[in-house]
């Protein structure tokens, strides 16, 4: 289908047995599934890997969508659903999935590390680790916002810039998005979550990366 190949699964219990069959790059999960909800399908989903997430919801389930980005979906988009859209947006999500395949030598030591508090983001395999080296799972688009951090080091970032970084487009999906997600690096990379010094707030202006922000 457009140049995929395309596995389905008629509800929660299909969908793990079949991530226990097969491997695949991409979920897309109905919030309203019948039996286990897309919600417990998406944590259970971002626990095995790095598979892109793009959950469908009723459009005037806000909260449905807030608690998608909270359990690491890469998009979401609003039924009735435009397929035109639809391919859209998986080809972007499936595009910084991949990013880390298609880049190249990044440059040097000194530039391919950067840090994030005690943590270290790898520009060149696209993964963040903790002090001990390691590994902390982060999705493709908390990547995307980590760098978007990384290459503006001291300034300070709209919600709008971030998004146009991040996401590679000009729209935002809903007003609160980035604020989610930044609470969720900020729970990965920060001491204290809830005194930030790494990623601070900058009030009615949006977000800066503070380098020496934990030192």
């Amino acid at each position: 289908l457009h140049g995929y190949r395309v596995s389905t699964a008629p509800d929660g219990p299909g969908l793990r047995d079949l991530a226990g069959r097969e491997s695949f790059e991409l979920a897309i999960l109905d919030i309203a599934m019948p039996g286990e909800d897309g919600l417990s399908l998406a944590r259970f989903l971002r626990e095995r890997g790095d598979v892109g997430i793009i959950m469908l919801t009723a459009s005037a389930d806000v909260v449905d969508r807030i608690v998608g980005l909270e359990m690491g979906a890469d998009d979401y988009l609003a039924k009735p659903v435009d397929m035109r859209e639809l391919l859209a947006r998986v080809r972007a999500v499936l595009r910084r999935a991949k990013a880390d395949d298609d880049a190249g030598p990044g440059g040097d030591g000194a530039t391919a590390r950067v840090p994030f508090g005690d943590c270290h983001l790898d520009l060149e395999s696209h993964k963040l680790h903790d002090a001990d080296g390691a590994e902390i799972p982060i999705t493709a688009m908390e990547f995307d916002l980590l760098k978007a951090f990384a290459d503006h080091p001291g300034r300070v970032l709209s919600r709008d810039q971030l998004l146009n970084l991040a996401h590679d487009r000009d729209w935002e999906p809903f007003d609160r998005s980035i604020d989610i997600r930044v609470a969720r690096i900020r729970r990965k990379i920060e001491r204290d979550p809830s005194k930030p010094q790494v990623i601070r707030t900058v009030r009615g202006a949006g977000y800066m990366f503070a380098p020496d922000g934990e030192k």
